[in-house]
């Protein structure tokens, strides 16, 4: 699975970075490393709905360092094969 997180301007200001560190922390965590690629990307194109991020084809909107882990968990696991 590629996990695609937002790094335009936007999604930079609202916390972007911090996501990054979090979700690798949680890849790890999780061992799934061999199972998700983590990227940084540009405009997802959902500006308005906070860091935005996508895995593989699903949004995952409204992320920030406070919810990552649930986010992790909740949305992004069940999608690992």
């Amino acid at each position: 699975m590629t996990l695609s997180v937002c790094v335009g301007s936007s999604c930079h200001l609202k916390g972007s970075y911090d996501v990054i560190e979090a979700f690798k922390a949680l890849i790890e965590k999780h061992g799934v490393g061999d199972k998700i690629e983590l990227k940084a990307c540009f405009c997802l194109g959902r500006c308005s709905e906070g860091v935005s991020v996508k895995a593989d084809n699903e949004y995952i909107l409204n992320v920030n360092a406070s919810n990552a882990e649930e986010k992790f968990i909740g949305e992004i696991l069940p999608l690992v094969k």
